[in-house]
């Protein structure tokens, strides 16, 4: 198995350069304007090789969860490896040539209705022995949930690294819950939420997703100014399609919603922005710098790599606490979930109401 992630990493780095190459032919770059968090033009989309990732991920041969031979995953995870492709080609297109909303929103449904047959239909789940107008609340529910998700964790990606790193903040939790990543010893401290879901996804998809999340980071990690590229939407909206689709195999695994945990966050913060722009009266269409990551990295000065190192370590943190401390149980779950999310929606409220004025002021400063 090394020996085949190796030989992955080695095709996702030719592909990223492929593709410097193709958008610096093709002009695909990202200018700076006042909205901006970035003072160069960088290349734009380099967050492509997230759904590249998943494609190689798909097409490679990978020892069958039987033990019998190898199989390749694009026989069972075609519909969801084909709504990334849309999901992911229309928002190329957009990074290109501006799409109206309408349009995004369309390919978004449609292409979580194809992620929808994998984890519905495909997975033996508690979801097939529902009544059908059960089904259909609860696919209609997720699929506004998952396509809020996805706009709000594309809303997040500002600056250097964040995405990257957000991404990991995800990933790695997620590997280790699969039971395939770090493995506690002693069957007495091992977590009982560890040793109930092990194996809920191929542990290949994780670690070719993280593969491919390492190789962008080579290239967008980095201090302000020195970003070889920018994740664009493609970038952005594509992880969060491979994100969502690794937590809703979770959580129907163990029917446990609150997994939702491993994005409180970016919810959090997305959320509140929006709060807070609505109660501005404010177009919730138009670009903004507003929230709580930009004001650190524009108005406060802080360097983008500590920011979204910030998000990240506390996104771990949190994860890792629902992982290894929180008792299995609804309640403990529920509770935690609530009291996360109350402190960060607190803590934001907290920091908008002691820095906010800065970016009024740099806003005044735009119109003179």
């Amino acid at each position: 198995m090394f020996i085949t992630y190796l030989i992955i990493t080695a095709i996702l780095l030719a592909a990223e350069l492929l593709y410097f190459r193709i958008a610096d032919r093709f002009n695909i770059i990202d200018k700076p304007n006042e909205r901006s968090s970035h003072k160069t033009v960088v290349l734009r989309g380099g967050g492509i090789i997230f759904a590249i990732s998943m494609i190689v991920w798909g097409l490679t041969p990978f020892p069958s969860p039987t033990g019998e031979g190898c199989t390749v995953a694009l026989l069972q995870y075609w519909t969801f490896l084909v709504g990334l492709v849309l999901i992911a080609g229309v928002s190329f297109y957009d990074d290109i040539h501006s799409l109206p909303d309408s349009v995004r929103l369309v390919a978004q449904f449609s292409a979580m209705g194809l992620m929808f047959w994998n984890l519905f239909w495909v997975q033996d789940s508690w979801f097939m022995f529902q009544d059908w107008y059960w089904q259909v609340m609860v696919v209609l529910l997720a699929l506004i949930v998952f396509v809020g998700a996805t706009n709000i964790i594309n809303f997040m990606d500002g600056i250097n690294g964040i995405t990257a790193g957000y991404a990991l903040a995800v990933l790695v939790p997620l590997l280790i819950v699969d039971g395939s990543g770090f493995r506690v010893q002693d069957s007495s401290v091992q977590s009982s939420i560890l040793q109930g879901v092990q194996g809920f996804i191929e542990p290949s998809y994780l670690v070719v997703a993280i593969i491919g999340v390492l190789v962008f980071s080579l290239f967008n990690f980095r201090p302000r100014g020195k970003a070889k590229c920018f994740a664009g939407d493609v970038g952005s909206v594509g992880i969060a399609f491979i994100m969502l689709f690794a937590i809703g195999k979770l959580i129907l695994s163990t029917n446990d919603i609150t997994w939702l945990v491993l994005l409180v966050v970016y919810g959090v913060d997305g959320c509140c922005t929006i709060i807070h722009r609505i109660m501005l009266h404010e177009n919730l269409g138009e670009a903004h710098r507003k929230h709580a990551f930009q004001l650190m990295a524009n108005e406060l000065g802080m360097s983008h790599v500590t920011v979204s190192l910030i998000y990240t370590v506390l996104q771990l943190a949190i994860s890792f606490a629902m992982v290894y401390l929180i008792p299995n149980t609804a309640a403990w779950h529920w509770g935690y979930l609530t009291a996360v999310c109350l402190v960060l929606a607190g803590a934001y409220v907290v920091f908008m109401k002691k820095y906010y004025h800065l970016h009024e002021e740099y806003l005044k400063s735009l119109e003179k």
